[in-house]
């Protein structure tokens, strides 16, 4: 996984899905299934860091004068 520039969800769960097919495939030496595993890791927590942030902005709607405002869903009773 390279961190030289920021990677986009996408691009991390493509990378992710590559991890998983590599080690479900079973052909993988440990050494180098250690390394995909903990690669795979840094991956998940990036993908879950970033849906965070994502669900932290969907949380605030700009309201008619241009502030950001918590929304709250109300369920239909």
């Amino acid at each position: 996984m390279s961190e030289k520039k920021e990677v986009t969800f996408e691009q991390a769960m493509e990378e992710l899905e590559g991890i998983v097919e590599k080690l479900e495939e079973g052909d993988v030496p440990l050494e180098k299934a250690i390394a995909y595993f903990q690669d795979g890791m840094k991956l998940s927590k990036l993908c879950h860091d970033k849906l965070q942030s994502v669900e932290k902005q969907m949380d605030l709607i700009l309201r008619e004068d241009g502030e950001l405002a918590p929304f709250d869903l109300q369920e239909e009773e």
